[in-house]
């Protein structure tokens, strides 16, 4: 069987028993059906502790219904409404920057994110940890190649450094992946 490459991962929601929305995560306005939100959840039928609009913190789209009736269908996870950055007015997610680091071939999946204030204005250094066997100039062309596709698929300018293997912090359970250098 062979599947269509447009064809979107969705999950189907029972609208008999639960009524899905997906609003702007900074205003909380409802957006329509196909934009890209935060998904929140209101149970219809549970009584004895009813959850009423719950902030899930996930980004995703809704989707229009199928011929099966009372389902909604969502499509796949996108990142995380609380993990989001604003950086010069453009939203990053660190997922997004996750996606440019594993593609790029002389560093390992291991990164940190630096946010610091220079002058009035935010910037943020992507910290990647290089493969033990990358050459001095693969790391370097490794630098380029990711603050060029950040540049390109995000639309912000980031520094990179590229750090030797096993220097980033490693943490149990969720990892840490935003380091906030501002000053309030």
């Amino acid at each position: 069987m062979t599947v269509a490459p447009d064809v979107r991962l969705c999950a189907h929601f029972s609208e008999d028993h639960f009524y899905p929305e997906v609003v702007d995560p900074i205003t909380g306005e409802v957006l329509p059906d196909g934009e890209e939100g935060e998904l929140v959840f209101t149970s219809l039928t549970k009584e004895a502790m009813p959850v009423i609009r719950y902030r899930t913190r996930d980004l995703t789209r809704l989707l229009p219904g199928t011929a099966r009736p009372a389902f909604r269908r969502m499509e796949k996870v996108t990142g995380r409404s609380d993990d989001m950055i604003i950086l010069r007015g453009v939203n990053l997610f660190p997922t997004q920057i996750e996606e440019i680091v594993l593609r790029t071939p002389a560093v390992a999946p291991h990164f940190q994110l630096r946010l610091t204030r220079e002058g009035r204005l935010d910037a943020l250094t992507v910290r990647a940890e290089t493969r033990p066997d990358a050459t001095p100039e693969a790391r370097a062309e490794a630098a380029r190649a990711i603050a060029a596709a950040v540049k390109d698929g995000i639309g912000v300018s980031v520094g990179v450094e590229v750090v030797d293997p096993e220097t980033l912090e490693r943490s149990v359970g969720k990892l840490k992946r935003i380091v906030d250098l501002r000053e309030s």
